[in-house]
Formats: C-alpha cells, sequence, structure tokens
C-alpha cells in the first residue's frame, strides 16, 4: 500500500477509534448527538472502505 494512503488510513482509524470511545464512555449529552457520533463512525468507516478498494485497484494496476 502507497505511503500516503497507510497515512490517511491511519489517521482516518484513529478519529473513529476516538469517537467510538466517546460514544462508549457516554459523552453524548442527548440523543441528538448520540446520532451525530453515530453517523460520524458511519462516515468514517465509509472512508475507510473507500480508501482500502483504492489501495487494491492502485496494487492490482502496477500489475
Amino acid at each position: 500500500m502507497e505511503k500516503t494512503l497507510e497515512v490517511l488510513l491511519k489517521q482516518v482509524r484513529d478519529k473513529r477509534d476516538q469517537v467510538v470511545e466517546a460514544v462508549a464512555n457516554n459523552a453524548a449529552k442527548d440523543y441528538s448527538e448520540y446520532q451525530k457520533l453515530c453517523g460520524e463512525i458511519r462516515g468514517l468507516s465509509i472512508t475507510e472502505g473507500f480508501i482500502l478498494d483504492l489501495a487494491k485497484k492502485m496494487e492490482f494496476s502496477d500489475e
């Protein structure tokens, strides 16, 4: 995997882990904030998938 993608993937995973930890520690003040945090987790997970798909495509295009 390209170094740039590795760095980006790490940043996305680190941020997702922070948000998951916040949810686990009851950081949401109300249901609306809980939904926002869940949306962030979902978005970061989707982004992770996009990065992994891109890395695979780049790997196979080199062959």
